[in-house]
Formats: C-alpha cells, structure tokens, sequence
C-alpha cells in the first residue's frame, strides 16, 4: 500500500497570497495605514448588519450610508490573519468581494492579513520554501470516506533531496473538529511558518505531516453534537489513533527520508487533534517522545487515559499544553496539567491571550516547534 500523489509544489490558496493577488480598487476589506480595518457590504433593503471578526466573541454592528452600503472600521489590530463573516439580518453573510475563503466540513468564511513589519513568521517572505504534499490513499480503518480515500498533507522542508542520504525528524500535526486535512496548511500557514522558523536558524529542519483527523466521518458530518456523547468520541478517537499508527506513519516512513526512533517523532494537535495528541501521545510514548496540545478538547479526555502513567517510563523530551485564557477549555487544560504533574510527568503549561481561534494556534506552532529535536 502506497501513497498516490496528487499535488505536490508550493500550497498556492493561503492568505497572504490571496491578499496579495487583490486588485488596488474595490479590495476587501480595507487594511489601512494605521492597521484599522474597513469593512464594506452592499444591502439597502436590510435593516440590521454586524461583523464577525476573530477578535470578539460579539459581532460589531455596521452602519449604512444612503446608497445602501453598511460600513464597520475597527480598532488598530495586531499583524496577524483573521477570519470574518457579515449578519445581514439575522443571517451569515459572505463578502462577496473577498478572494480569500477559509472553509471546513462545516463552515466557510472570509479571511485577510495585517501585516507586520517586520513580516510575522506566518507571512509569506523571501527565504528558502519547502513543499506541501497532498496524498490520497486507501484506508482499511477510516469510515466514512468516499472508496475509503483518505488524505494526508506533507511539508518539506527548504533543501529536502528524496534522493540524498540526510533524514528528518517528523512532527505529526493535527486539525480541529470541522476542519479538512489541509487546515494546518491552508489557514494556519504551517509550511510558512516553518519555512520562517528555519530560515532564522530557530527551528530544525523537519517533515510535517497533517492528516485528516478523524477515525469516522460521521463525528464531523453529524454535526457539534458529537462532543456531548463520550462513546462517539472514543470511538473516533480509537479509529484516528489505528489509522495514524498502521497506515499513515508506516506510509510517510517508506515513501519519505525520515529519521527512525521516537526520538525524531512529535505529536501535536489544536482542540480536537490536542485531544487525539494527547491521548495518542500519552499512550504511545514508544513511538512518540514530543508530545503538544493547543486548546486541547480535554474536558472530554476519560481520567483512565492518565492512570498509570510513568513520568521514567514515558521519557518524554517534551509534554507541552497550552491554551488561551479566553477559551472556555481553559479550566480543563488547567486540571490536565494539575493531573499530568501529580502524576510526576515534566510538563510544560503555556498559557496566551486569546480564544478558541487560528490567532493562538499559529502563534502556538510559532513556540512550540523550534522545542522539537533539540539536543540530539
């Protein structure tokens, strides 16, 4: 059993390339020279519209002009990529004259980039770039899938030679709930970030591999019910950890040059693939000695997952969970980490500002991977 390949080249559909391709008149929104942003929607009949932005949990209302345009300009916002969305009326709205989406199993929104200057380490800059792989292949343990075709992204790093003797360390790095398997690459910017990480010296030169994190397609198709039944996400999270272990890791270890040994093998995930990391990471420290969660779902985590646990055993180089203090999960990462050290397990508990969005998880790929393969 083979990877097929099916893209491979630079990911070309993030961010900061959509900005960048924008015409200079009609642009949406508006990034101004002071980092306010200017939002524009056309409705004259409507009586209500408002502007979800990643920065609140409230919608902002806008307010229309005679010609009928609704108009929002925020306060100065920090470099960064945000997501939107328009409520005209009661109801989700898409900006019509946006060319950046950022879509899920379960959503589609708009998107756009401040800049920072210096650029920020998710931004697209002129350094050496690695490539985004993107495999389909035929899964025996996956339920759900169209012919049973499973997909997995794999970056490159700068200067990889499929041909040369040098191996890579690899970290397996996991989506949310409702997000394809090119989430990490396509919102989060992961292959930019890493290419920036290397560029600067911060980080080591690894292979990234993001695969679709979920064990049966029924857990995102049946809707955000799904997190209040504890058998399903069980049972989810036990076909993800069989597909991931028997198919995904066997297949990226015979087609791409990766160093062996748990050593050279990181896990890590955000909200529902923390939950995976950690559960799969905690139970497999054979095979895994980096383990990370960001926003992990781990109020849902069952507290026999940590019984047992040897701190000597698991050897781990690295156990790091972090959160954002305006996340409602933050009081269950809180007692994971409690738990973890009475436990006697060296973990690492790294709390932001920031809620449950794309704004912490880019910034918590930004620290955690230059920890990885570090001292060996």
């Amino acid at each position: 059993m083979r990877f097929s390949l099916v893209v491979a080249g630079s990911l070309l559909c993030g961010f900061v390339q959509a900005q960048q391709a924008l015409p200079p008149l009609g642009m949406q929104p508006v990034v101004n020279p002071d980092h306010t942003v200017t939002f524009h929607y056309v409705a004259p009949e409507a009586t209500t519209a408002l502007v979800s932005i990643d920065v609140s949990k409230t919608p902002f209302p806008m307010t229309k002009d005679a010609a009928g345009v609704w108009t929002y300009t925020t306060a100065v916002l920090p470099p960064e990529i945000y997501g939107y969305h328009f409520e005209v009326d009661g109801r989700m709205a898409l900006d019509p004259h946006s060319v950046t989406i950022k879509a899920s199993y379960t959503s589609v929104g708009d998107g756009f980039l401040v800049p920072g200057s210096p650029a920020q380490p998710w931004e697209t800059t002129a350094v050496p770039h690695g490539t985004v792989h993107v495999h389909t292949f035929t899964t025996k343990v996956v339920q759900g899938l169209e012919a049973n075709q499973d997909f997995v992204y794999v970056y490159t790093p700068p200067g990889y030679d499929a041909k040369a003797k040098t191996k890579y360390p690899v970290l397996y790095l996991l989506h949310g709930w409702s997000d394809t398997a090119g989430g990490w690459s396509t919102i989060g910017q992961a292959n930019y970030i890493l290419d920036n990480l290397i560029a600067a010296g911060k980080a080591k030169p690894m292979i990234v591999v993001m695969p679709l994190g979920y064990g049966d397609m029924s857990f995102v198709r049946s809707g955000g019910g799904v997190w209040q039944d504890l058998a399903q996400i069980d049972h989810n999270v036990a076909l993800f950890q069989q597909s991931l272990l028997t198919e995904v890791i066997p297949q990226v270890e015979a087609n791409y040059k990766v160093a062996p040994g748990r050593d050279n093998r990181a896990i890590a995930g955000l909200s529902m693939g923390g939950l995976e990391s950690v559960s799969v990471g905690l139970k497999n420290t054979e095979m895994f000695g980096w383990v990370g969660g960001f926003s992990s779902a781990v109020h849902m985590l069952k507290p026999e997952a940590l019984a047992g646990l040897d701190a000597k055993k698991a050897n781990l180089h690295l156990l790091w969970i972090a959160c954002g203090t305006s996340d409602d999960l933050i009081e269950p990462n809180r007692r994971l980490v409690t738990e973890l050290k009475a436990a006697g397990m060296p973990v690492t508990a790294v709390e932001t500002s920031g809620a449950h969005t794309w704004l912490v998880w880019r910034d918590n790929l930004v620290t955690f991977a230059p920890l990885l393969f570090q001292g060996k």
